[in-house]
């Protein structure tokens, strides 16, 4: 049994494998295809934190795969209330085949796994967000081919998608070029990397777009730090992903972001709706590269 709780949980054969997987994936959706590899499966999902994407991407996808889904928030479980995690793991493992949770702290979720019979996914924590990540280079490779090599620039916070950048770019082979404000650079040994060598720090974010094959940002103010958000604002000012940062960047250039994105802060509309984003393709993909990692996760590699 594996639990997919930040990016370098997988290997990088694992990952060659999923992206393939995927992509056969998605093109049977889009010639309305049924593809039941999860028949009476049952995927529950657990919100500490609210979602848009995370929760429609799961739960369109395991239903898509011939699963069902049984949706839980602090709200209506004992989770937000006095049982412990270990005790609701062991509960909810035994009637479901497969977790995934957002969450705050990743130690909630490492405590959720290790009670757990079935395998955990990570939704979201403070720290991680590796099914995004997972979906951007997907993305990636759909419109530009494989990523190894190229140069991703990270402009903005030193969150929680930056640090699963500097996973992915040390699992995978590429370059990350980070980017953010003095006071919220990324921790290295928050992100758990084996060495530095590949990413590359700028105090200047336009520096760090030039020459870039992907350049990518995020909200200034994450989910569970808006009593920062006044202060973030000021400090986070030069740092918004503009048309003279994407013109530094390489001439096939693509733009990401995970979204929701608010113009005129962490990016300008005519860039997010400019041709150079692939925003809403990123964001389908979130559900396509996720049904690809259930189906691995509940059956290993299909043939």
């Amino acid at each position: 049994m594996q639990h997919y709780l930040q990016f370098k949980d997988f290997s990088a054969d694992e990952y060659a494998y999923l992206f393939a997987r995927a992509a056969l994936i998605k093109k049977k959706f889009k010639a309305y295809e049924k593809h039941h590899t999860l028949v009476d499966r049952t995927l529950a999902m657990i919100f500490e934190k609210a979602s848009t994407r995370t929760r429609v991407s799961f739960e369109a996808g395991m239903y898509q795969l011939g699963g069902s889904v049984v949706h839980l928030t602090t709200g209506d479980s004992q989770l937000g209330r006095a049982e412990p995690i270990e005790d609701s793991a062991k509960v909810i493992s035994r009637m479901t085949d497969l977790v995934m949770i957002r969450t705050f702290e990743q130690t909630k979720i490492e405590r959720f796994a290790a009670n757990s019979r079935v395998p955990v996914i990570n939704g979201l924590t403070n720290e991680f967000h590796p099914c995004q990540v997972l979906a951007d280079i997907f993305t990636y490779i759909e419109h530009r081919g494989s990523i190894a090599g190229k140069t991703v620039a990270w402009v903005g916070d030193g969150n929680n998608m930056a640090n699963t950048w500097l996973q992915a770019a040390d699992l995978l082979g590429f370059t990350v070029h980070v980017s953010t404000p003095s006071g919220y650079e990324v921790n290295q040994a928050v992100a758990g990397l084996r060495s530095s060598d590949s990413y590359r720090v700028f105090t200047d974010p336009l520096q760090a777009c030039q020459g870039a094959h992907l350049v990518t940002t995020d909200v200034w103010t994450s989910m569970g730090y808006e009593a920062e958000n006044e202060a973030r604002r000021a400090a986070f000012a030069s740092w918004c992903v503009d048309r003279t940062m994407m013109a530094a960047a390489a001439p096939d250039a693509l733009f990401m972001h995970c979204l929701p994105a608010h113009r005129g802060e962490e990016v300008e509309a005519e860039v997010i709706d400019g041709p150079q984003s692939v925003v809403w393709d990123e964001a389908e993909n979130r559900m396509h590269a996720q049904k690809a990692l259930m189906e691995y996760l509940l059956l290993g590699r299909v043939a």
